[in-house]
């Protein structure tokens, strides 16, 4: 004999005063609380591996300027140009490298960043390749 022998066998019990509640309501309550909300996050930012700028050697530096020469004498025409360059993060050191295409508007020797169709500069010295519709 069991001490829970009378109401092992009784009906499960249901209110009649409160609505009852949905599985996944119930399944809430015992969600595991996050008493640092956002900390995970952080760990996997930290964690992230990072690309350090890769050095350019003089012969791609050539090469690099000649096409921005071309680009130069095109720039009237809004050249449709590929660009792979270096973003560095702000929140910690490190960064990428991005393709995209730009239409170039302006390339600003002075300050050197290539201004692009939608205000989006980016400098000389982060640009890792070129390529395009440019070409003479």
């Amino acid at each position: 004999m069991s001490k829970y022998d009378d109401i092992i066998n009784l009906p499960h019990h249901i209110s009649s005063e409160r609505p009852q509640m949905s599985n996944y309501a119930r399944a809430a309550q015992f969600a595991p609380f996050a008493a640092l909300t956002g900390y995970d996050d952080e760990i996997k930012e930290t964690a992230r591996l990072t690309d350090c700028k890769a050095e350019i050697d003089e012969y791609v530096k050539q090469e690099l300027n000649r096409k921005l020469l071309q680009i130069k004498e095109k720039i009237g025409e809004n050249p449709l140009v590929e660009l792979t360059y270096y973003v560095p993060y702000q929140w910690k050191s490190g960064g990428k490298y991005i393709t995209k295409k730009f239409k170039i508007k302006k390339i600003d020797e002075l300050q050197k960043v290539i201004i692009c169709e939608g205000e989006t500069e980016i400098p000389i010295d982060d640009i890792y390749e070129i390529n395009g519709e440019f070409e003479i």
